[in-house]
């Protein structure tokens, strides 16, 4: 193999190591990401979306640093509220990270520096609770661990956004001493929705009574209305049918006096109609009637006359 030969492969050689160290420089940086950029031990620069190069063998990328919202779920810690009741509480910390040059030079451990952080800050602010404000309170909780952790947390260059309680745990006598509360409070309600429930069926009972026993007074009172009706139409119709007798008598009579004078009858046979009115008057009964002189003899002349028709029949 010749001289020329080996100076190829090793210009060959060289090209290849120029071209992969020349890609090794092109870098691009995706969507929600941001380069830490260092030269010669020394912050450079931020890279922020796009397309960068660097300067090969004097740049390098110190941190690769996410610029999404994250959660770090940290686990429970041990607390002692203001009534010296120790519990255990879990929180969630919802951060995202503004200044990548501050998040990677701020602190050494970003995330182990927030956890403590957050156990910190909350035995500060249970500290000045007792219990049955820190069961009632988890959302004033929340807002000032939110407020202390977002300023804390700046000069690293986290923002943070939200902090929620995950668990309370009290210890576990108190746990079933609430229990136990809330079973009697939950029986408390229970015997008052009965008690309500018995209270209102009685209360629509009574004004069913009261309205069925009103009913059957009107009910009465219109059936009295109506017998009373009924009987005074009753009277009045006898009355008004004894009052037509007594007028159709009456006419009767006129017009039997008004066919006689018509048929030419004198004064003796009006006379005998008339006894005869009064026979009717006292229809066959023992009354006294006291009748006249004249009309005495002119009754025995109509008996007379009657007695004499009678034989000649």
């Amino acid at each position: 193999m010749g001289m020329g030969t080996i100076m190829g492969w090793i210009m060959g050689i060289l090209i290849l190591v120029i071209l992969a160290v020349l890609v090794s420089c092109l870098k691009i940086v995706p969507q929600a990401q941001a380069y830490v950029i260092e030269r010669l031990g020394a912050y450079q620069g931020t890279w922020s979306v796009g397309f960068h190069i660097k300067v090969p063998f004097l740049d390098k990328v110190a941190r690769k640093v996410n610029l999404k919202e994250q959660v770090a779920d940290f686990p429970p810690q041990p607390v002692i509220t203001k009534d010296n009741v120790t519990m255990r509480i879990d929180t969630v910390v919802f951060y995202q990270i503004t200044d990548p040059k501050l998040f990677t030079y701020g602190v050494e451990n970003p995330m182990m520096a927030i956890e403590n952080l957050t156990a910190t800050t909350l035995r500060n602010i249970i500290g000045d609770l007792e219990l049955d404000q820190t069961l009632t309170s988890r959302e004033t909780i929340n807002t000032k661990m939110r407020a202390a952790l977002d300023i804390a947390t700046d000069p690293w260059g986290i923002k943070v956004n939200r902090v929620e309680l995950k668990n309370i745990i009290p210890p576990a006598e108190i746990q079933n001493a609430m229990e136990k509360q809330m079973k009697a409070e939950r029986e408390r309600r229970e015997a008052v929705t009965r008690a309500e429930g018995e209270k209102k069926a009685k209360i629509l009972e009574a004004e069913g009574a009261k309205e069925s026993a009103i009913l059957r007074a009107e009910a009465d009172k219109q059936s009295a209305i109506l017998r009373a009706e009924a009987q005074k139409e009753k009277m009045i119709r006898e009355a008004e049918g004894e009052a037509e007798a007594i007028l159709k008598v009456q006419q009767a009579n006129a017009d039997g006096i008004r066919m006689l004078k018509e048929a030419g009858a004198d004064e003796s046979v009006l006379k005998i109609k008339s006894l005869e009115a009064f026979e009717k008057v006292a229809d066959g009964q023992a009354t006294t009637i006291l009748l006249p002189a004249e009309l005495q003899g002119i009754a025995s002349l109509a008996a007379t006359w009657k007695e004499s028709a009678k034989s000649r029949s």
